[in-house]
């Protein structure tokens, strides 16, 4: 039963009708075209087709992993490569930084994530054979530990000024078959689409290990000691994004962002892409957004991303927050040492804070009196050791519409990686309507059993603001083996709402 009611609702999201035994269903009037009409009616608007539905129609092919390919790794580095900024609107120009290892030749390729048929990404362009030669890693800054490279500019791309608007991957592959990659985004700045999905490059860049080899790699989580074992107390205070990411290139928990990539655009929302970085500068307005998604894991956040975020909503943008543990860490942005503008991030976690001179500290967001639980309804409560279902609650809210659950049902392994939950002695929204989604038992890395929760509520304004409160929500959307019908309806009915399209089940 439940099925059937997704895949009618689906046919309706795609825009199929079902046929009328009379004829076709007149779509102004609701009654066959060879009925006399009462009077005459104007022809219904032609739709109007957004940019990135229109580029789905395109042949796609899939870009990772490589036919043939070898994935490079961090302690021969046979390739590796960096790009010159996180966005660029189409018509920009953006450089690539490569080192190849012995030095050769190489190509660089560049592909468009999205839907494609259920390919998952298309082929735009392929530089011309380049040079390559080995670039140093360089030595850490002693304060921060950050790793600038600076090596020279290897390829520069000016972006064709018809390229959508998405999240895209430079393949840097050598002549002997070593590939890596690193990610950038196409922006819109022309056009605003109903949804703009942010993704979380300062989080990317955060967890980046590069280079991952025991000796001198370091992230805002880890160094490595003598032993070459990892160790916190070793980690860097601010990373810079003039570097790799680790390994063949693919930022850790990106993958739980191309998951929602591909589902809202299989489903045909409206949607342009932009970047933390974007909404930190300006560059993205949320006013000019119905909704504001936030796919993957967005944990880190500059007090410049919160303003616009909180004004965004007060000014009646929705805010849709599809992973967890979001909005945790507070962060300062910063050029890199090339005078690049928002190429390095900073964030000490624990006293001292060299950078802070009389800023707020880089710390969490609740030791800053401002709770991520006061924007968000929930806020991160753990780790979780083993995949636990969700447990439904309020099953008769239209998040969970169509859905087919009632209170109690158990969604299997959806809280998964970390969670949110409700934290009673801790600031709300305070918002009329606020609703408590889920309740799911799980047993925390930290010790004990705690409570996960998803949540949603709405402004005066009529803005929306979700939260799921656990990293396994976009793997449930399109990812083999994990997709589930009652969660992909769920998020449906929230984006629906936001952006004003009907449905009927």
């Amino acid at each position: 039963m439940v099925r059937l009611r997704r895949r009618t609702a689906l046919g309706l999201l795609l825009g199929g009708a079902a046929a009328s035994a009379l004829g076709p269903v007149d779509p102004v009037l609701g009654r066959p075209h060879d009925a006399p009409p009462a009077r005459r009616q104007a022809p219904p608007a032609r739709r109007q087709v957004p940019p990135v539905e229109r580029e789905n129609r395109a042949p796609g092919e899939p870009w990772w992993p490589p036919e043939g390919g070898r994935p490079a790794d961090d302690r021969r580095r046979q390739i590796q490569g960096y790009a010159s900024t996180t966005s660029v609107a189409p018509g920009g120009v953006i450089d690539f930084h490569v080192a190849v290892n012995p030095a050769g030749r190489f190509r660089v390729s560049v592909h468009r994530l999205g839907w494609y048929a259920g390919a998952g990404a298309r082929t735009m362009l392929t530089s011309p054979e380049l040079r390559g030669v080995p670039q140093p890693v360089p030595v850490a800054d002693p304060v921060t530990g950050a790793l600038d490279c600076r090596w020279p500019v290897s390829w520069r791309l000016p972006v064709p000024k018809g390229w959508a608007s998405g999240l895209y991957q430079a393949v840097f592959t050598s002549a002997s078959g070593w590939r890596s990659s690193t990610p950038f985004v196409v922006r819109d700045d022309r056009r605003a689409a109903a949804l703009c999905v942010v993704l979380p490059v300062t989080t990317w860049q955060a967890y980046n290990q590069w280079p991952r080899d025991r000796r001198v790699g370091r992230s805002l989580y880890n160094g490595y000691r003598p032993d070459g074992r990892r160790d916190p107390a070793l980690r860097a205070r601010a990373v810079s994004f003039d570097r790799p990411y680790s390994g063949a290139g693919l930022p850790i928990h990106a993958d739980r962002d191309e998951d929602a990539i591909r589902w809202l655009e299989r489903n045909r929302y409206d949607v342009s892409y932009a970047t933390s970085f974007d909404l930190h500068s300006g560059r993205l307005d949320p006013s000019r957004h119905r909704g504001l998604v936030f796919c993957g894991h967005d944990e880190y956040w500059s007090a410049e991303m919160r303003r616009a975020a909180e004004a965004g909503l007060a000014a009646g943008t929705s805010l849709a927050f599809l992973g967890a543990n979001s909005v945790y860490w507070h962060v300062r942005v910063h050029p890199g040492g090339s005078g690049r503008p928002e190429r390095v991030v900073e964030c000490a976690k624990t006293p001292p804070d060299p950078g802070a001179d009389g800023a707020s500290p880089t710390v969490t967001w609740r030791d800053l009196d401002r709770p991520e639980q006061a924007l968000l309804g929930v806020q991160y409560n753990g780790i979780v050791l083993s995949p636990q279902p969700l447990v439904v609650r309020s099953a008769d809210h239209w998040v969970w519409a169509g859905a087919g659950v009632a209170d109690g049902d158990r969604i299997p392994g959806l809280v998964v990686g970390e969670a949110d939950g409700l934290n009673a002695g801790v600031a709300r929204p305070g918002q009329p309507g606020e609703t408590t989604l889920s309740s799911s038992p799980y047993p925390a890395q930290q010790g004990g059993r705690r409570l996960q929760s998803s949540h949603v509520y709405e402004t005066p304004r009529g803005a929306v603001v979700f939260a799921t409160g656990t990293l396994g929500w976009t793997m449930a959307l399109d990812r083999r083996g994990h997709r589930d019908p009652r969660i992909e309806r769920a998020t449906a009915n929230v984006l629906d709402r936001i952006v004003g399209r009907s449905r009927t089940t």
